[in-house]
């Protein structure tokens, strides 16, 4: 017997997941809301995606109410200043939250379905889609205390008894790993004036969805399958390692939040092949790749949190060493995966996915640096009763700079690192703040009451489009340079995600680099982390540098403070 089609093989692991996952409390009548729910899918969804990644693809990080006009919603003006000035640059658009939401900066979702009434409709979403491939958050693991879902289950509705998490507070929940420091548990009156305790991972406005309860996977899958329909190629799920609870455990990275990763995907691949499923997950670089699974059945990419830190680290240090170090050690467990890369984003530069790699004192060394920049700094609760630092907030631009830095150094910073990010394998993101030269906000931070605002200004259309119009500004030079490498990224194809990569220090502040597609494509990235010159041996590394445009040829290569070439054969 030959081997089994596709479908059937999609249908045999959705069955595995379900089973591993829920047991007998899966019954015939959810398998039948399943199936025919997959079926509409089928029959909505004529969208053919993007089969696999390549050098092109270079995604903008952006809130969809990112930009005010005078006469029209955010969403409308944010399409117009995608097609004037970066429809040309990148290929993917990662709409954060735009659902109705009562807190977190959209991520504390009141209505999965409906796009928020004052920042457009989905017919904005299919225009921008018209022009680009999106990426969609899938807010997978809690929802608003605002919402209906919540409401109904307040008012003790029948069918909403255990959507979300009621926990006794006398329980022992101290191996619980705890993100924020807030507490874990929340009490709320329900209609008939009892008080239940329930799990709140993020915030008293985050209630989690209790995901042992088969209605709940069904409603989400639901969403899912409703983000799919709407066009989303990219499928972020957010926060997603908490997603499973079992008292006495730690709560993270269990096996069932795994199990359901598989499902999602595998619910993806056949109603909507070539849609990619990124995982979320700040944490330790060893728990971040185990999202990847055996290379053919979770995500397709996972974050790579621990890339922007350790760049920080090395910029401060001037030391490329535990740099190198790591990239020497990333492996890959298929070519059906690769890296979702970042250097800035609406949150906060993750310090966990640091731990394992750096010791606690240049962890400690690298916070105290920035927060005398400027950069703030978010605590948490360990479970021996101490606190440690979790996350740093700050704009890019401001984490590499100093402030006495005059701008020339600063936007040579600036590059320097967002090349290393365009040269790494994987897939590049970039955030709208970085992208735009964005300075700290503080009267952000003043104004919202909390350290993130200060990387997450929101701007009026005329006004930011005249300051990226201004000769010589920060702005201007940062959109123009940054546009620039990432149009020439694009158009080489030793770029490509799964073309060779090679990682060295050739000092203590040089960084080497080799991307090759081919014999006939090789590009020698070369990065000076320092304020000195340095001078090294050419040997074969001769040719065009593509950022520069002039040749490069003789038996040495002189680099400046904070210079960076793409030598390109």
């Amino acid at each position: 017997m030959g081997p089994l089609p596709r479908k059937n093989k999609v249908n045999q692991k959705i069955k595995r997941c379900l089973s591993n996952v829920y047991g007998d409390t899966w019954t015939a009548l959810h398998n039948e809301s399943l199936k025919t729910r997959i079926e509409r899918s089928r029959k909505i969804i004529n969208k053919k995606r993007k089969p696999h990644w390549d050098e092109s693809d270079v995604v903008l990080i952006t809130y969809a109410d990112q930009f005010h006009g005078e006469k029209e919603k955010p969403l409308p003006t944010f399409n117009q200043i995608w097609k004037h000035w970066f429809c040309s640059v990148f290929s993917h658009v990662h709409l954060l939250p735009f659902y109705p939401w009562s807190s977190d900066d959209g991520f504390s979702v009141i209505d999965y379905y409906q796009v928020a009434p004052g920042t457009g409709e989905w017919n904005d979403i299919s225009d921008l889609n018209m022009s680009c491939r999106l990426m969609f958050d899938f807010v997978c693991n809690h929802m608003s205390a605002k919402s209906d879902w919540f409401n109904a289950y307040l008012q003790q509705a029948p069918g909403y008894e255990n959507f979300f998490i009621a926990m006794d507070p006398a329980t022992d929940l101290h191996a619980v790993t705890r993100p924020r420091a807030l507490p874990l548990l929340t009490p709320f009156t329900l209609q008939d004036k009892s008080v239940r305790h329930l799990w709140t991972t993020f915030s008293e406005d985050q209630i989690d969805l209790n995901y042992s309860n088969p209605d709940v996977l069904l409603a989400m899958i639901d969403v899912l399958l409703t983000y799919l329909e709407r066009g989303a190629d990219y499928v972020r799920l957010d926060a997603v390692g908490y997603m499973w609870k079992t008292p006495g455990t730690t709560c993270i990275h269990l096996e069932k939040t795994h199990q359901l990763i598989k499902l999602f995907r595998a619910i993806a691949d056949e109603v909507a092949p070539g849609t990619v499923i990124i995982t979320e997950t700040n944490v330790p670089h060893k728990d971040n790749v185990s999202y990847l699974g055996n290379g053919q059945d979770e995500a397709h990419m996972v974050y790579q949190f621990s890339l922007p830190p350790l760049v920080l680290h090395t910029l401060h240090r001037q030391d490329c060493r535990a740099l190198c170090q790591w990239a020497q050690s990333l492996t890959l467990p298929s070519n059906e995966t690769t890296w979702f890369n970042f250097l800035a984003s609406h949150d906060g530069i993750g310090l966990n996915p640091l731990r394992g790699l750096l010791a606690e004192d240049d962890i400690l060394t690298l916070v105290s640096a920035l927060q005398k920049e400027g950069a703030l700094v978010n605590w948490k609760n360990n479970p021996d009763g101490t606190r440690s630092p979790y996350e740093l907030n700050v704009t890019w631009m401001d984490a590499v700079s100093h402030k006495n830095d005059r701008d020339e150094e600063r936007l040579a910073k600036f590059i320097l690192t967002h090349v290393l990010l365009l040269t790494f394998p994987g897939v590049p993101a970039i955030y709208i703040q970085s992208i735009l030269g964005s300075r700290n906000d503080y009267q952000g931070v003043e104004t919202q009451g909390y350290n993130r605002a200060i990387n997450r200004k929101k701007y009026q259309r005329t006004a930011i489009e005249e300051e990226l119009m201004v000769e010589g500004s920060l702005r201007h030079d940062v959109y123009h340079k940054l546009s620039r490498l990432i149009v020439i990224r694009r158009s080489n194809k030793a770029f490509h995600p799964e073309s060779f990569f090679d990682i060295s220090s050739l000092t203590s502040s040089v960084l080497r680099i080799i991307r090759s597609a081919d014999e006939h494509e090789t590009i020698n990235a070369f990065f000076n982390f320092s304020d000195r010159i340095q001078i090294i041996d050419a040997g074969i590394y001769t040719g065009l540098d593509l950022i520069s445009g002039v040749n490069v040829s003789g038996e040495t290569i002189t680099l400046q403070p904070w210079q960076v070439m793409w030598i390109k054969k």
